[in-house]
């Protein structure tokens, strides 16, 4: 798209970082369900605002819902000039945003180069930066140099990417920005999943960060993490690349999962219901059992009938099938899930990179 005029500008990476703010003009819901990262929220019109001035232009006058909206507007960008804007430098140059790049940023952006300040919008809005967003995300896997970290559950693959992180390697914690472990009891106690888009948006700003010339570590996942599915062009990079096995013992893994989930320990109710989703695939009897565990708290056991009975024959199926270069993965054994564990194997992993050496591990002691 080309900018209409000397005020708009197109979307792509340059842009956004060249401005000192990115201003979101929409609704905190418009917002709420996705924006540019790091964007500011200074909605010339709230939800409810928003609302009556639709209703206003259908049902009654566009010529009132005009007018109406024009003092709406301007109350909010005299209290978003006195507050969220105060005390911004002569020399500040702010990127305005709203849905299609059309009165709602013109009218900002207007009174900020009013001001002063050299305020520039996005020609096409929102809309526009989806699109370049959708192109950008079909791109930027393609360049980078993959390896997939696999391990049944309770291995730890998310212990070593964070391990590995702390080394300095270069990680791309997929459950992190999907609030998800990416299982039937995935859901984290005190976040939600992001919006899919949201998510979009967060994994693009996370793929920009990446240096093309170093490997990027990534857990091996399906194509949805809870709700969140996956861009067909990193599902892609991720099952054509090298591929790293983790292996523990089941009483390992055990310890592991009992220290991670323990949140589900003080809510059996909470654990039956999303045992109950199991039920088409294992059957409403087996499902009885391990909701019997729950309840007179066999949590050692019921973790081991679950990897033995769910994870374990899902992960099999799942990997072998999805992931070509499995089969020649350089096998990473886990003696016990503690932290020390995981740095040596990073920091063994880090070297090897460093040589540029295949990988050819040795247990950690």
């Amino acid at each position: 798209m080309n900018p209409p005029d000397r005020h708009s500008v197109v979307a792509s990476a340059a842009t956004f970082a060249s401005f000192d703010a990115v201003i979101d003009v929409r609704s905190p819901a418009e917002y709420a369900e996705d924006h540019v990262p790091g964007a500011l929220l200074c909605p010339v019109l709230d939800d409810a605002e928003r609302a009556r001035i639709g209703t206003m232009y259908k049902q009654e006058s566009p010529f009132q819902a005009r007018r109406l909206g024009a003092a709406l507007v301007a109350q909010n960008i005299a209290r978003h000039l006195e507050d969220a804007l105060a005390g911004k430098p002569r020399d500040w140059r702010p990127l305005v945003y709203c849905w299609r790049g059309g009165k709602r940023s013109a009218a900002m952006a207007h009174v900020l180069r009013e001001v002063g300040w050299d305020a520039k919008t996005l020609a096409g809005g929102y809309k526009s930066y989806r699109r370049w967003l959708v192109r950008e995300l079909a791109a930027l896997p393609g360049a980078l140099t993959f390896r997939v970290i696999h391990g049944a559950t309770g291995s730890g693959k998310s212990r070593l990417l964070r391990a590995l992180e702390r080394c300095g390697a270069q990680v791309l914690d997929l459950e992190e920005l999907a609030a998800h472990r990416g299982s039937v009891l995935g859901d984290l106690p005190d976040r939600a999943q992001p919006t899919q888009k949201w998510f979009e948006s967060q994994l693009l700003a996370a793929l920009q960060k990446l240096d093309a010339a170093r490997p990027v570590y990534v857990e091996g996942e399906s194509r949805k993490i809870g709700q969140v599915q996956l861009p067909a062009a990193l599902i892609e990079a991720m099952r054509a690349a090298e591929c790293l096995l983790l292996e523990a013992e089941v009483g390992t893994r055990v310890r592991l999962l009992m220290e991670e989930y323990g949140h589900f320990f003080g809510d059996p109710e909470a654990l039956g219901t999303q045992l109950d989703c199991l039920a088409g695939l294992h059957g409403r009897a087996r499902v009885g059992e391990w909701k019997a565990l729950a309840a007179r708290g066999a949590w050692p056991e019921l973790v081991e009938r679950l990897l033995v009975e769910h994870y374990d024959p899902a992960y099999r199926r799942s990997a072998l099938r999805n992931f070509e270069q499995l089969p020649q993965a350089a096998v990473l054994r886990v003696p016990a899930p503690d932290e020390p564990c995981y740095e040596r194997l990073a920091l063994e992993l880090v070297r090897h990179a460093a040589s540029h050496r295949p990988h050819r591990l040795a247990p950690v002691a």
